[in-house]
């Protein structure tokens, strides 16, 4: 507990990672402005649901549980985490920032519907989440999956320790497989996700390299 209070001390009394942390969160919150806008552009223009390798062999299995409130309880753990490890936060959010960003793009692109339009339809009328996470996903913003993506993102993020990283490893591949069985996402929608997180990783960490560089005065 002294040492969660010693990393806080720190981190706040620093004005230039404050700084940092402003920037930060301008960008993360326009980042998510930009997601807002682009959903609502794909749920004006879906297309058909195409056929999927996998989905076609696959039966749908119910994941809510594990979608919505396992999602939340991920976020929670997440701020929790980055509470512990302050000097992370601003090169998390930026990450994050440019994660939105990233994928408002492509799902602009991409005017696919969900690949189980009724299966979203009966998640979203049974689970009290999903007011807060329907914000965020209506089910045809569908490339890339963010809950295989993101997981993976902040693994490269908290790489320097062995049991975040390995942690991080494990929700990115539960998410895969969560969405995969539920029909929730497309297989491309989910393997892509892996290649373009590790992307977006290489963009922030070159684009924020003083936010990065704090990352390796926490241990």
């Amino acid at each position: 507990m002294e040492e969660f209070f010693n990393r806080q001390s720190l981190f706040w009394k620093d004005k230039t990672i404050l700084y940092h942390l402003l920037i930060s969160v301008v960008l993360l919150i326009a980042s998510l402005f930009l997601n807002y806008y682009a959903r609502s552009y794909v749920n004006k223009n879906t297309w058909d649901v195409a056929s999927d390798l996998l989905l076609d062999n696959l039966p749908v299995f119910n994941v809510a549980f594990l979608f919505f409130q396992g999602a939340f309880i991920f976020v929670l753990i997440l701020i929790g985490i980055s509470l512990f490890y302050p000097k992370h936060i601003p090169f998390i959010l930026e990450s994050t920032a440019v994660f939105f960003f990233v994928r408002s793009f492509f799902m602009i692109m991409t005017h696919l519907s969900a690949p189980s339009v009724e299966y979203y339809n009966y998640m979203h009328q049974e689970h009290h989440i999903k007011e807060i996470l329907f914000t965020m996903s209506s089910g045809n913003d569908l490339f890339f999956s963010a809950h295989t993506g993101y997981p993976f993102l902040l693994a490269f993020i908290f790489w320097q320790s062995k049991k975040l990283r390995y942690f991080f490893l494990a929700c990115s591949v539960t998410g895969a497989i969560v969405v995969i069985l539920g029909h929730l996402h497309y297989s491309i929608d989910v393997f892509s996700a892996f290649f373009i997180a590790y992307g977006i990783f290489i963009i922030s960490k070159n684009l924020f390299k003083k936010e990065y560089n704090l990352i390796s005065l926490e241990s």
